[in-house]
């Protein structure tokens, strides 16, 4: 699998390790004490120092990448992994990199950024683009609503994740939407319809046999 997403691999790599290259840019401009952690009011309420917002973070997120890839490389399972949704779920990180690191200079440098109404539209669109390839994934243990039930029956996993490609967009919307409210009742709704029912469901087919 690694070399099958060797490019993508080395790309996204790149693009986390941006915000470094960008932090050492800013550096002399960027005070000691950078905001990394934000209330739903936007107010920050959580600060790093400048080496670990600058190198720390970045390199963090690019472990979590490495980790990623080297657990759906050691999956028993892996041909039956989306390629498409694979490239997809690996540009995960990088977009998060770039958005969370070079958020946090730019409010560290007194520019007023909407930080809630960035991360809720980009976790929305990311659980739409998923929801959208949810049904054709194939039984695995790495992508995927990975349950008892849904593993151990693959009638049942193709049921659920056919139900879960809606559930994924509609949460998906729901957090886009949520951007510009910022309502702690959406993010209800959203772990209702991408955990709560998906779960239910599952065991549900499991109890009638499927």
């Amino acid at each position: 699998m690694f070399k099958q997403y060797k490019k993508t691999l080395i790309a996204a790599s790149v693009l986390t390790l941006l915000p470094v290259v960008i932090g050492l840019l800013l550096w002399n401009k960027l005070p000691d004490q950078i905001p990394t952690h934000f209330g739903a009011d936007n107010a920050a309420n959580g600060w790093s120092s400048k080496p670990m917002a600058v190198f720390g973070m970045p390199l963090l997120l690019l472990t979590l990448e490495y980790f990623c890839a080297f657990f759906a490389n050691a999956d028993p399972k892996k041909k039956n992994i989306n390629q498409k949704l694979m490239r997809l779920i690996l540009w995960i990180v990088p977009v998060l990199s770039v958005v969370t690191c070079l958020s946090s200079y730019i409010i560290a440098l007194g520019v007023p950024v909407d930080i809630g109404m960035l991360i809720n539209i980009l976790i929305g669109v990311m659980f739409v683009i998923m929801g959208n390839y949810m049904h054709k994934i194939k039984q695995n243990y790495s992508v995927g609503i990975k349950l008892p039930w849904t593993l151990n029956s693959e009638e049942n996993w193709n049921r659920t994740h056919r139900l879960g490609s809606w559930l994924f967009v509609i949460g998906g919307v729901a957090f886009i939407i949520n951007g510009f409210f910022k309502s702690e009742w959406v993010l209800v709704v959203f772990l209702v319809c991408v955990f709560v029912i998906p779960a239910g469901y599952s065991f549900f087919l499991y109890k009638k046999g499927i």
